[in-house]
């Protein structure tokens, strides 16, 4: 008997269901599907808000932000032995990479680890900052465990803070232009001499690490770093200069200035060779051999924008 009414009850049931189900089609409700993991990238981007830093919290932390900032500041006075040149990261980020036009910091914890096609292998943000102090800095890695190096990553975490892995960063990677016309030397020499010599001097040496940093010659970024590419110096100069004017040049005027700069000697990167391992290394790395192609005349600019 008991054995009866449970399959008329389970009978009943499948049919309450296939009912449900067939109304529920009728009158085109959708079913729920299972949430997505992570949402698509266009419905995760954020504004650019970092916090301000008047409200570091007191404490370790709170020391260890101010310290890191401190140190991105004043790079090369803070960190002689480790810095080769007269640069600082504000040389590149300004208002300690709190400015949306120059290659901000705001959410860089989101991006890492990231695979880095230049060095072939997944780089952490340690990793990176390194980076920076080899090629940028022209000098040495700070030790991973070292007081400046948690102090950097305190730093850049705050500023991060709130930003979602993932997230959409849309004044991330920005410093960059494509499809340059061919450059004329001469006309970026004047162009120089009359809107960047007040700021880097006649000889490129620069005024100091955040009013004028050295753009050529010993105490300026070497040749293995990004800023070594015309396609990137050329997207920088577009989105920043002249200081507080950023976005006034023409294509052809910020080609024929990145030519010019570029076209001065700089310290030299020993890793060329074991650059991009893995291929796909970009045409438009300004090394010694093509500055002096550059000067002579002989440089096949086509190619190198290719």
């Amino acid at each position: 008997m008991k054995t009866n009414v449970a399959i008329i009850i389970g009978f009943f049931l499948l049919g309450a269901f296939l009912v449900g189900y067939k109304i529920t089609e009728q009158m085109n409700i959708p079913q729920k599907e299972a949430a997505p993991r992570y949402a698509e990238p266009s419905a995760r981007e954020i504004a650019f808000n970092p916090p301000s830093l008047d409200d570091v919290p007191d404490g370790p932390v709170g020391e260890a932000i101010k310290y890191g900032h401190q140190l991105i500041s004043e790079t090369d006075t803070m960190l002689p032995d480790y810095v080769g040149n007269k640069l600082s990261c504000i040389s590149c980020h300004a208002g300690g990479g709190l400015d949306i036009n120059s290659s901000p910091f705001v959410g860089v914890t989101t991006a890492f680890p990231q695979y880095r096609p230049r060095e072939g292998v997944v780089f952490t943000l340690e990793d990176r900052i390194n980076g920076c102090m080899v090629r940028s800095m022209n000098g040495k890695e700070l030790p991973y465990d070292s007081k400046e190096m948690r102090a950097m990553m305190a730093y850049l975490t705050y500023i991060s803070e709130g930003i979602p892995v993932g997230a959409d960063l849309p004044w991330r990677m920005q410093n960059s232009t494509d499809n340059l016309p061919i450059p004329n030397l001469e006309d970026g020499e004047k162009l120089y001499k009359q809107s960047c010599l007040a700021c880097h001097g006649a000889d490129g040496s620069g005024t100091g690490s955040s009013t004028g940093p050295a753009l050529w010659g010993d105490n300026s970024f070497n040749d293995g770093a990004g800023l070594s590419r015309m396609t990137k110096l050329a997207g920088y100069i577009m989105n920043t200069m002249p200081k507080g004017q950023g976005g006034t040049l023409s294509d052809q005027e910020v080609s024929n200035l990145a030519a010019f700069i570029l076209s001065m000697d700089r310290p030299e990167w020993k890793g060329h060779d074991t650059d991009w391992p893995n291929g796909g290394r970009p045409n438009d790395i300004i090394n010694k051999e093509l500055r002096e192609q550059i000067r002579n005349g002989t440089i096949d600019w086509e190619q190198v924008l290719n």
